[in-house]
């Protein structure tokens, strides 16, 4: 996909941050930029304009940008950027945890926005892009990265992007020990530094959706003070 095809959604009610935003990402080359300011407005422009990418603030004028997000999620996988001036850990969470790829504290630099829009749109050209068949297969698990189709037991599940790039790369190191900075090198390809808590919410997401028990997982363990590892016996 070339950015000039590219379509993004800003939601957030501040108008000077929709104009920078607007200003910079068109300079990157993004000609379709459409922009909302409250929460009923946002959802029905991502119904009907279908972009390819979300700038959400969360606190906006009818509610909260969470809940926009929440919408979303029932219908779409696409990357969804978080824009917001809380700044605790508990808010970060909670936006990795309801959905949110990134999470962007204001004020920010708006060409770090662009730069984090154009690598959350790289990442996800790659699970679609057009290339060989490659199935990945251990125990009851089955990947079809072309597709970004993943089965257990013969069953889809549908995995959200950084649940599909850690299930991809913990399947290519099944059961080895796999450490949180390896991880997120690999699945979010920026510094560590400070994201643990991104790994473990994404982790106990993707626990949520191939584990019988995900307090008491079976397959994606947890080797306290290394990582973790995805354990399929031999049958």
């Amino acid at each position: 996909m070339s950015l000039k095809s590219t379509k993004v959604l800003i939601i957030d009610d501040e108008e000077d941050i929709l104009r920078i935003l607007k200003t910079v990402l068109t300079k990157e080359g993004i000609d379709h930029i459409y922009t909302s300011t409250t929460v009923s407005d946002g959802f029905m422009q991502f119904q009907e304009n279908k972009p390819d990418i979300v700038l959400l603030d969360i606190m906006l004028p009818d509610g909260e940008g969470y809940d926009v997000c929440k919408q979303i999620r029932n219908i779409s996988n696409v990357p969804i950027l978080f824009l917001s001036a809380k700044s605790e850990e508990i808010d970060r969470i909670l936006g990795f945890a309801i959905g949110g790829d990134d999470y962007i504290v204001k004020p920010f630099s708006p060409k770090e926005v662009a730069y984090r829009v154009k690598a959350q749109l790289r990442r996800a050209e790659y699970i679609q892009m057009d290339k060989e068949d490659i199935l990945l297969t251990a125990g009851p698990f089955e990947l079809n990265e072309q597709r970004a189709e993943f089965k257990k037991n013969g069953e889809n599940i549908e995995l959200r992007p950084k649940e599909l790039g850690l299930i991809t790369y913990l399947l290519k190191n099944v059961n080895r020990i796999i450490s949180k900075e390896s991880l997120y090198d690999h699945v979010w390809g920026e510094d560590f530094i400070g994201y643990e808590n991104t790994v473990m919410v994404h982790i106990r997401r993707l626990r949520e959706k191939i584990e019988e028990q995900p307090s008491n997982p079976q397959y994606l363990i947890t080797v306290k003070g290394l990582g973790y590892k995805l354990v399929v016996r031999d049958e």
